[in-house]
């Protein structure tokens, strides 16, 4: 195997200088070590693709279409995405000049930021958040800023956030929204997303708004920051967590013309253009009906799994703010256990071979807590919560 040669690494991109591997992932790596391993970490549905969605995609192989498709995504992929967005969340976009089909969400993110920030420019947070934002912004030259929102059931206030652009100045280039959120699986009703836009109107602060958890939001209608405030977002969206498709990488960012323009370009240096059996599938997600089905079916069961995890959690002691989307609960550890999340997780992993994510990765906030993904069979989720008692009974001091 080469070696490294000396000297080589001293003066790499310094954004680079630092960074570690998503902490999620890292601990799924170490738990699935552990035979016999129940985990409810990562955030990714247990359902299949649905079958219609995979045959768009097998027709497309068989169809020839192997060729580049434009950087900004299939003209009918785009079409349909933003029918979907107005469908759904009465949010209008141009298909031709405010769309733009990405290598997943995450790509999508990297894109914006890509665009948009200069080295030292300042990107606001709500925290407890997702654990990758911080990592994309510094590796794209900006500097990440949390706002603690545990004191405030984890939604950002209006004075919250007038408080930290009043702190942190002019450098304040972005607010980094996430919802329904991971981890928390907290949203934000229509009058909280006003309220906020209404402090970002004053200012010329971009928003990007990751909505990537849209479909899954519970007992309410999801409510886009991108109707509240056009002008200044840019909406990030997909297929992974709504219909399935994590594995299929296809995203959507959408926003003001102008300022898409840059994120086309940025995404098209990244990357080129996304792969045409994934938008293939994505098209036949987004535009029948059929696939404007899937997701409401999956909810369904998502709120079932959820009530129960709530429930049986609850009763063991575990503080957890109500999940209204996503299919996350994060509970703070009860009174009497381990309440260094690190160390709770890892006895947790040993003694009963359960794995959750530890609350802490997430940012300010998240300390003492632990994440729970419920995007698993009923099954699954029974065995889980008698392990996780057990281990509550066996170990509360």
């Amino acid at each position: 195997m080469p070696e490294t040669k000396a000297g080589l690494l001293t003066d790499l991109k310094h954004t680079y200088d630092g960074l570690k591997p998503n902490p999620i992932r890292v601990f799924d790596a170490e738990a699935s070590k552990t035979p016999g391993v129940l985990k409810l970490t990562l955030g990714e549905p247990d359902f299949n693709t649905p079958d219609h969605v995979k045959q768009a995609a097998i027709d497309s192989i068989n169809n020839n279409e192997t060729h580049y498709g434009p950087s900004n995504g299939w003209p009918k992929l785009r079409k349909a995405a933003c029918h979907f967005l107005k469908d759904r969340y009465d949010v209008d976009y141009d298909p031709d000049t405010e769309m733009v089909i990405t290598v997943g969400a995450t790509e999508g993110l990297h894109s914006c930021l890509d665009a948009i920030l200069n080295p030292g420019d300042k990107v606001l947070m709500p925290s407890p958040t997702f654990s990758l934002y911080d990592q994309l912004i510094r590796i794209n030259g900006g500097i990440p800023v949390y706002i603690n929102t545990s004191s405030t059931g984890f939604v950002l206030t209006p004075e919250q956030l007038e408080d930290a652009i009043a702190k942190e100045g002019p450098s304040v280039k972005a607010v980094l929204l996430n919802f329904p959120s991971n981890p928390t699986g907290v949203t934000y009703n229509e009058a909280q997303v006003k309220a906020i836009a209404a402090v970002l109107a004053k200012t010329n602060i971009i928003v990007i708004s990751d909505e990537i958890y849209s479909e899954l939001t519970y007992g309410s209608i999801h409510y886009s920051f991108a109707k509240a405030l056009p002008e200044q977002t840019l909406l990030v969206n997909g297929v992974s967590k709504s219909h399935a498709m994590t594995g299929w990488r296809i995203g959507t960012v959408s926003g003001p013309a102008k300022l898409m323009q840059r994120v086309a370009l940025a995404h098209a240096f990244n990357v080129t253009v996304a792969s045409n059996p994934a938008m293939a599938a994505a098209t036949e997600a987004f535009s029948t009906e059929e696939g404007r089905q899937d997701s409401l079916k999956m909810k369904a069961e998502y709120i079932k799994r959820r009530d129960y995890v709530v429930k049986k959690m609850t009763a063991m002691g575990f503080e957890i703010p109500e999940p209204t989307g996503a299919f996350y609960v994060f509970a703070k550890i009860p009174e009497g256990c381990i309440q260094d999340d690190t160390e709770f997780c890892y006895d947790l992993l040993r003694k009963n071979k359960l794995a959750v994510i530890v609350g802490g990765g997430f940012g300010p906030g998240g300390e003492a807590h632990v994440r729970v993904s419920y995007a698993a069979s009923m099954e699954n989720l029974h065995e889980a919560m008698k392990r996780l008692k057990a281990y509550v009974d066996a170990n509360r001091k």
